[in-house]
């Protein structure tokens, strides 16, 4: 498993450059050449790897010879005792904020410089959401994100920002100033609020998961038209932090 290509990628690194093209693939879902093409692999690399771990049930191959991540990845991940605790004292408390309020709600930690969505229950009829279960955000860009960033460390706030502040929208946040101001408002109000940061039309609402003992574990958010006013959401979503800071800890 130590042995290097060319690239100077180990037999572990290349599989998980593999399984990583999938997060990018429109339906994901793609084919050999795809992944080759993708990740910058050769062919009969790809070729053996999608194989191997065909075999071991980490992917699955369609009818139609396209790859896609098998369930047993899906199991695996599951085990990860930050997302998979969280997210199980953490779901009945979500489910009764989305009943209260009937908009999207998530619920984040960091990941290095980025935020992962553990949970993430969707509203029918709100505004469509770039995020999804599994996935990542830009932590300068989402509430969420912000919230977290903010009780994180100035170790972590620096390689945020040396990690770039790309502009997803006209309102993005873009410069270490403004991202030090919004970390210090999170800080006093306990909450923070964005409007058009990620994408245009949305408003989002965070508090943190604060534990004693262990800091911010998390954060809820709940994510809606532009237009709304999320503020009279605010005390729903404060008790829902609480609730899941209680039953972390105990």
């Amino acid at each position: 498993m130590g042995e290097q290509d060319v690239a100077g990628r180990t037999v572990l690194g290349r599989a998980l450059a593999l399984l990583g093209a999938f997060e990018r693939a429109p339906d994901r879902r793609q084919t050999l050449t795809e992944l080759a093409a993708t990740t910058g692999l050769p062919l009969t690399t790809v070729h053996r790897l999608c194989a191997e771990l065909t075999r071991q049930g980490v992917l699955e191959r369609g009818a139609d010879g396209r790859f896609g991540v098998g369930l047993k990845l899906w199991e695996l991940g599951m085990l990860a005792p930050r997302a998979h605790g969280l997210r199980e004292a953490a779901l009945p408390f979500l489910e009764d904020l989305y009943e209260v309020t009937h908009e999207n709600v998530q619920l984040v930690v960091l990941d290095g410089t980025e935020a992962v969505v553990v949970e993430r229950l969707r509203a029918r009829n709100a505004v469509r959401l770039v995020s999804r279960a599994g996935g990542r955000l830009p932590i300068h860009a989402t509430s969420g994100g912000l919230v977290l960033l903010a009780h994180a460390g100035e170790d972590a706030v620096r390689a945020v920002v040396a990690a770039g502040l790309p502009p997803y929208s006209p309102s993005t946040i873009t410069t270490e100033e403004a991202i030090r101001a919004a970390l210090a408002l999170a800080r006093r109000q306990g909450w923070l609020e964005l409007r058009d940061h990620l994408t245009v039309g949305s408003t989002s609402l965070a508090a943190p998961v604060i534990v004693k003992g262990r800091g911010a574990v998390a954060a809820v958010s709940v994510v809606g038209a532009a237009g709304d006013d999320p503020v009279r959401l605010l005390p729903a979503l404060l008790t829902t932090a609480r609730g899941i800071a209680r039953a972390l800890a105990t």
